[in-house]
């Protein structure tokens, strides 16, 4: 017995194992509703032992080499693969054969290992497609696990899940396990669920451990203050977020032209290459992970000490889904977030949940390092446009810079207002993309005058 719960004596081994002392909230009170049968609606924020709470209990009811008995549905390729490599782990007494099915690679080696399948962990767009080739067998399904449910939706797959649902049987349990539980995904607690069990569970983040600052800075100096800033912090493991692919690349090019290595995780990249940079970031051979929202979104990455915004996320919940990655197991984490004229408009769609606490922190001394960024990236420009040190460290005091609430023009040169960029948020997924435009408001709505700290609460 492990944590009050009866395992079968395989997985029970198999949990030993791998080094669990005791079971999480979300997984004590999830697994024996899973083993009753029940369907079951989990809340709970990423890191907080979701594969286990439902992988464990969910194994228990697999019979090897009698088909598909269970499917598991998740939004992105990478999260595909590390649901898969855990129920890979947990069921290493069980036998259980595990495949994953995503986009973004071969199918013809997929096709072959779900003939032999006992679960399958999948992107619903690469599930439709052997849906329609007839090379995926669901009717043996039993238990269904929609992990991520709300990520899944946010990123347009709402109308494939419920095509592959369409195709399991109905007499199946249902498992759901979302961070927040948005119009869609009740749409689907209602059309496909059966009395669920409802469990909510605290974060796993230790919320008096981590710190949450601010800095006011001018466009052009944001990749020098974030350059200064992973210098002298020292982060253990650090995740810097971008808004858009083009800027993942072009910071983690520069990044790596003055010296700092760092890692890239974004959709545009091939599926080696974003499992090499996951693989590496794991095993602590790169400090910094420049990474898109959705390329990182659902990834367990322990010990990671700092969080570096480097664009602000558009709302509260993605501000919080960011921040979760660290302060986790008790460890100590800080968030910085790096606000220049571009980043009015979301961060004060963040700082609209008084429940955040924000601080605000003058800026250091800095040296203005090199940014090359491409006309691509940074339209309107008709060429390259390179930023050299100018005269060694400069201060950037409160009279050089105008502070939130005063009116001002527009930058547009250089690293500048990211004036391309920032009207574009690319969402990518393993099996597809989609574009978000917002315009910029510049000069007409600033940022009111807003200082001090804001109160933050974990969901």
């Amino acid at each position: 017995m492990i944590s009050g719960i009866h395992l079968h004596p395989e997985l029970k081994k198999a949990f030993l194992e791998l080094g669990f002392e005791e079971m999480t909230d979300i997984q004590k009170k999830s697994i024996p509703l899973i083993q009753e049968g029940k369907d079951v609606i989990g809340q709970s924020q990423t890191g907080s032992g979701k594969t286990a709470a439902f992988g464990f209990p969910m194994l228990e009811k697999i019979t090897p080499k009698q088909g598909i008995q269970s499917l598991v549905l998740v939004p992105t390729r990478e999260l595909c693969e590390q649901v898969t490599s855990e129920l890979r782990k947990f069921s290493k007494y069980k036998r259980a054969d595990i495949t994953s099915v995503y986009g973004g690679v071969s199918i013809v080696p997929q096709i072959d290992h779900l003939r032999y399948a006992d679960v399958v962990v999948g992107t619903p767009g690469r599930i439709l497609d052997h849906m329609q080739r007839g090379t995926i067998n669901l009717r043996r399904v039993k238990i269904l696990v929609l992990d991520e449910a709300d990520k899944m939706f946010e990123m347009g797959f709402i109308e494939d899940v419920r095509r592959i649902v369409s195709q399991v049987p109905r007499e199946r349990q249902t498992l759901l396990f979302s961070a927040t539980i948005s119009t869609q995904v009740h749409e689907i607690v209602q059309n496909y669920m059966k009395n669920p069990a409802k469990i909510k569970v605290q974060a796993y983040v230790e919320e008096t451990k981590m710190s949450q600052y601010f800095y006011n800075v001018d466009s052009r100096d944001k990749f020098s203050l974030l350059v200064n800033i992973l210098k002298n912090e020292a982060p253990k493991l650090a995740i810097i977020f971008c808004a858009t692919r083009k800027r993942v690349d072009i910071v983690g090019n520069n990044l790596t032209r003055n010296g700092i290595g760092c890692l890239i995780l974004h959709g545009g990249l091939s599926q080696s290459k974003r499992k090499r940079s996951l693989d590496m970031f794991h095993k602590n051979e790169a400090k910094v992970l420049v990474a898109s929202d959705v390329a990182a979104r659902g990834l367990d990455i322990k010990n990671v000490s700092h969080i570096i915004n480097y664009d602000s996320p558009k709302t509260s919940k993605e501000y919080i889904h960011r921040i979760g990655r660290t302060a986790r197991a008790g460890s100590e984490g800080k968030v910085i977030s790096l606000i220049s004229e571009p980043d009015h408009d979301n961060f004060r769609n963040v700082l609209s949940d008084r429940s955040i606490i924000v601080q605000q922190l003058q800026l250091p001394e800095f040296q203005r390092v090199q940014f090359i960024a491409s006309e691509r990236s940074h339209g309107g420009f008709g060429h390259r446009r390179d930023f050299h040190s100018r005269g060694g460290p400069r201060r950037y005091s409160g009279h050089s810079r105008p502070r939130f609430g005063e009116q001002r023009r527009p930058y547009h040169s250089g690293e500048g207002s990211h004036s391309s960029e920032g009207r574009s948020q690319s969402s990518q997924s393993g099996d597809r993309s989609s574009s978000q435009h917002s315009g910029e408001r510049r000069g007409g709505q600033q940022y009111g005058e807003r200082r001090g700290s804001y109160r933050r609460r974990f969901r």
